[in-house]
């Protein structure tokens, strides 16, 4: 009887060592493992009623929303960021969006290919990445001609999508491929002309270049709406199966954690600023009311959700992570 509190002391102490000994392993191998530092591609995918939606991601460029929104203060702004969990410098999404109905590959807009710099330019990649290839898209629609917008239209002066028709706003040409609006515009903005220029004249010298006025249905399901002000010919893009929804709404909003809260906020990278905000109340409300799902450009990636009433303002709802089913 009394060897038996020895034992089980005995029995205790072995326990203990051995799990101090597996401890030990386990911390020098963890210790010993090098950090990985690359991210999963940068594609996700859902379904639409009968249509594969892909969102792709080309990339982050950090916006200063205090130097670059308008109509607003720097005071209101920032307090807007702090509620929202944002620095002054906010890491910005690039997103498009590809479309496959079953009979036509459609993709709208293409990033900034390589007029931005490193940490932009790869949805040609994460399209790669996502099981397609871009000679097999037919169409592509974008949503203007800003560079973040059309620079992957073109590669080392090829075109990256040598089978598809590019879509875009007539207003939008008229605008940033006009070599006059170039030669008088300011030096920050002659950038833009200069990579609208790069990126579209090779298909309008092709003939793969269409331009379109009004509400203009592109393919069965898919059709734009004008939305103008950020660029003279800004459209949206309404897609549709099987009684779902998604409105792509390029750059109607910029900055989430402001712009959502108050609408009325601009950004200076807009053409004209009082049209551009009247489109994204409007863009906000009706889909508040039909609850349908949107996609935006510059919405943290994949850019997916719904958009909730809450008082003067609105909340972004993001979608939830699902299987394909």
């Amino acid at each position: 009887m009394t060897t038996t509190p020895a034992r089980w002391l005995r029995k205790g102490i072995a326990a203990l060592a051995g799990s101090l000994l597996m401890l030990s392993f386990s911390s020098t191998a963890l210790a010993g493992a090098p950090q990985v530092k690359t991210q999963a591609p940068g594609f996700y995918r859902m379904m639409l009623g009968d249509f594969e939606v892909t969102a792709l991601f080309d990339g982050t460029l950090d916006l200063e929303p205090k130097k670059l929104l308008t109509n607003t203060t720097q005071e209101q702004v920032g307090k807007l960021l702090d509620r929202g969990f944002e620095k002054d410098a906010v890491p910005t999404s690039v997103n498009g969006y590809l479309i496959n109905t079953g009979s036509k590959l459609v993709l709208v807009d293409t990033g900034a290919g390589g007029l931005f710099g490193p940490t932009l330019g790869n949805l040609q990649a994460n399209l790669k990445a996502a099981g397609y290839q871009p000679d097999q898209v037919d169409d592509v629609l974008i949503t203007h001609m800003h560079g973040d917008h059309v620079g992957g239209l073109v590669q080392d002066g090829k075109l990256v999508f040598p089978n598809a028709t590019i879509h875009a706003g007539q207003e939008d040409a008229d605008f940033w491929l006009n070599k006059a609006n170039l030669e008088k515009a300011s030096a920050e903005m002659k950038g833009f002309f200069q990579g609208a220029m790069a990126s579209l004249n090779p298909y309008v010298e092709a003939g793969k270049f269409k331009g379109m006025k009004g509400g203009t249905e592109l393919a069965p399901g898919i059709r734009a709406v004008p939305a103008h002000g950020h660029t003279p010919g800004h459209n949206i893009y309404v897609v549709e199966s099987k009684g779902q929804k998604l409105v792509l709404w390029g750059d109607l909003m910029h900055v989430a954690a402001v712009q959502f809260a108050q609408p009325q906020i601009t950004i200076s990278f807009d053409v004209d600023s009082k049209p551009a905000a009247a489109e994204r109340k409007k863009a906000y409300a009706d889909a508040a009311k039909g609850r349908y799902l949107v996609g935006s450009a510059h919405l943290p990636f994949p850019g997916l959700g719904h958009v909730r009433a809450e008082g003067k303002g609105y909340v972004w709802v993001p979608v939830d992570y699902q299987q394909i089913r």
